[in-house]
């Protein structure tokens, strides 16, 4: 057998999943996770709190937490499946019970935040729900794959959990409750977006994988209707992808856009003799890009040269403008001013902090090898009477290859020549003593 065919053989049993799978388990429990009541029903309203709570506090364990318990990802793998296997009832059943859930969701939502006292000047949650980007869809697609598949794995792992944390929907819709609640159509249709972009591209990820694996399709009471069906699966698949990948397509363009404002403001922050500390972005289909701009008053040359720079960024010039002195609010003027004149100095900071850190390593390495000799000297003549006086010197010894190394000399004088051994015990305690094992010691005698 060839090289290529034991390989081939190798990747199809590494990768065969034919003999792990059961599509007939679970295709009933997901027609059996579609409804929405009894036990379901409160288990959403309390994920619903608990996310509302973690949102308001800006606490990502606890929005973790409420994603774990939500039962939202029945109803949606099960439209999946519907699509999957052309099986109109579900399909209806599976549509009803989102939009019921859907409901329920934001009105608790709505409730929660309308009856909470607390309101983050900052809340960077719910923020961070109401822009979705191209992640979101690479996220809910493969997010998407993992559950179908894990649906029909004969044994079960965490990974439904972990697809419920990763794709997260209920985040989404407790951010277009505090929308509504604080009549704020931004935070309302963003988080809508984002919820929307999930569900799609999970009942995509589910539709390809029940088709993958050979669900089995509905049975009808004529071809018509099985073609009938299949028509308006398809229809119904377009309708719903279209939008998605529309918005799929604006996200790219808007993310490709702010990638281009932030790299061209961090290389021209500090533009002639003034900085930019801070810009903002016009949505819409021709984005436009405002920067704030603090410093001596720019010439028509400056900025020419400054729309050139964006230019080359990726920013076509008539989206470019300038703000010199139209800076908002004096407590905006001055809170942004501040904050660039910080951001200039940071790296200044950084390098002179670095700096500091290495003269400060540099010095206590310097004390470190200090000598403590006048010490020194009174320990070796208590201990080795026969030394009159010692001098110690550090340097640095040279071999016959040029090699360098450090070396601590000591020259003890004595009236008589030191024996050998006695010499080298003084040399051990010199060099027990400094802790410096590279310490020679060398008698010099002399006469009075």
């Amino acid at each position: 057998m060839s090289f290529s065919s034991r390989y081939n053989k190798w990747l199809k049993e590494v990768v065969y999943i034919g003999d792990q799978i059961d599509t007939s388990e679970a295709s009933a429990k997901i027609r059996n996770g579609i409804y929405f009541r009894g036990p379901n029903v409160w288990i959403l309203a309390f994920s619903v709190i608990i996310a509302s709570v973690g949102l308001n506090v800006n606490s990502t364990a606890v929005i973790i937490g409420a994603m774990l318990i939500s039962p939202l990802m029945g109803p949606i793998i099960g439209l999946g499946l519907a699509m999957g296997t052309s099986d109109t009832k579900l399909l209806t059943e599976s549509l009803r019970n989102l939009l019921i859930m859907v409901i329920v969701s934001l009105l608790a939502a709505s409730l929660y935040f309308l009856i909470s006292p607390l309101n983050l000047v900052n809340p960077t949650e719910l923020l961070a729900r109401t822009r979705p980007t191209i992640y979101d869809v690479f996220i809910a697609f493969f997010g998407g794959l993992a559950g179908i598949l894990e649906s029909c794995r004969k044994d079960k792992g965490t990974v439904i959990a972990g697809v419920a944390i990763a794709t997260a929907l209920m985040p989404p819709l407790c951010t277009a409750g505090y929308g509504i609640a604080k009549l704020n159509p931004r935070y309302f249709l963003g988080a809508m977006l984002l919820f929307l972009i999930n569900c799609v591209f999970i009942i995509l990820a589910t539709y390809i994988m029940s088709k993958y694996l050979k669900f089995k399709e509905a049975e009808y009471a004529s071809p018509a209707v099985t073609k009938r069906t299949r028509t308006l699966m398809t229809m119904a698949i377009i309708g719903v992808m279209v939008p998605s990948l529309w918005s799929a397509a604006v996200m790219i363009r808007d993310n490709n856009f702010e990638r281009n404002v932030q790299a061209f403001v961090s290389a021209n922050k500090a533009f002639s003799q003034g900085y930019i500390y801070d810009y903002s972005i016009s949505g819409g289909k021709d984005h436009t890009v405002d920067i704030y701009y603090a410093g001596n008053k720019l010439s028509e040359e400056e900025i020419n040269a400054l729309t050139q720079a964006a230019v080359a960024h990726g920013i076509e010039a008539d989206r470019l403008r300038v703000k010199e002195s139209d800076l908002g609010s004096v407590e905006k003027s001055t809170d942004m001013i501040l904050k660039g004149i910080y951001e200039r100095a940071e790296d200044d900071l950084a390098r002179k902090e670095t700096e500091i850190k290495k003269l400060e390593k540099e010095l206590l390495d310097i004390k470190g090898r200090e000598i403590n000799y006048k010490r020194i000297a009174k320990e070796i003549r208590y201990s080795y009477p026969e030394i009159l006086d010692i001098s110690i010197g550090r340097g640095a010894a040279v071999d016959d290859s040029l090699n360098v190394r450090g070396q601590t000399i000591v020259l003890a004088s004595s009236k008589k020549p030191i024996p050998p051994q006695r010499l080298q015990k003084v040399e051990e305690w010199l060099r027990l003593r400094m802790e410096d094992s590279t310490t020679v010691v060398h008698n010099i005698t002399y006469n009075n």
